[in-house]
């Protein structure tokens, strides 16, 4: 079903258990973790997680919205590759391996993660070396596609500043 998927059960060898073993997690893994009640208190731990283009996709959620977790991929091109795939709309813990492997190829394709982040970062420098206009306003922290400044675009401003009023010079009584 799952990418990756791990069962093991836990037992105390001994009646006394150190402090220490309950307060360390047995893995330390990026995944979702589910322990089944049993009748002896023991649960099985199960790990399950999908990676598709090196994140982590929601199991719970249909592939088209899954594939919106990875940085690059939109709604329109999660559809894109559904369709080119003819894979159905399914849940994702639903998939089988040979079609995450199909998946994994098709994502593959695309430039995404850190290929991307790393492309627009080396874009952006390029527009702020050449001190064009876009460039400048970049490196101050302005809007640069045009949009008014003197109300909003407080999330590139941050937060206001209060300038103190001056006072008005004494006239001629």
């Amino acid at each position: 079903m799952a990418s990756l998927s791990l069962t093991s059960s836990f037992s105390v060898a001994s009646p006394i258990a150190k402090r220490s073993d309950f307060l360390s997690p047995p893995l330390a893994l990026p995944c979702r973790i589910s322990s089944p009640p049993s009748k002896w208190g023991r649960g099985r731990l199960t790990i399950t997680c999908v990676r598709v283009g090196g994140v982590e996709i929601p199991n719970e959620k249909r592939l088209e919205f899954s594939l919106q977790s990875i940085f690059g991929i939109g709604r329109t091109r999660s559809r894109e590759i559904i369709n080119d795939l003819e894979f159905d709309n399914k849940v994702t813990r639903d998939l089988t391996e040979q079609e995450l492997a199909i998946l994994r190829k098709e994502v593959a394709k695309y430039m995404i993660e850190g290929d991307l982040r790393r492309y627009t970062a080396r874009r952006i420098d390029r527009l702020k070396k050449m001190r064009c206009y876009r460039g400048i306003r970049h490196r101050v922290g302005l809007p640069c596609r045009g949009q008014r400044t003197k109300n909003n675009c407080r999330t590139l401003k941050g937060k206001r500043v209060t300038v103190a009023n001056k006072k008005k010079a004494p006239g001629p009584k």
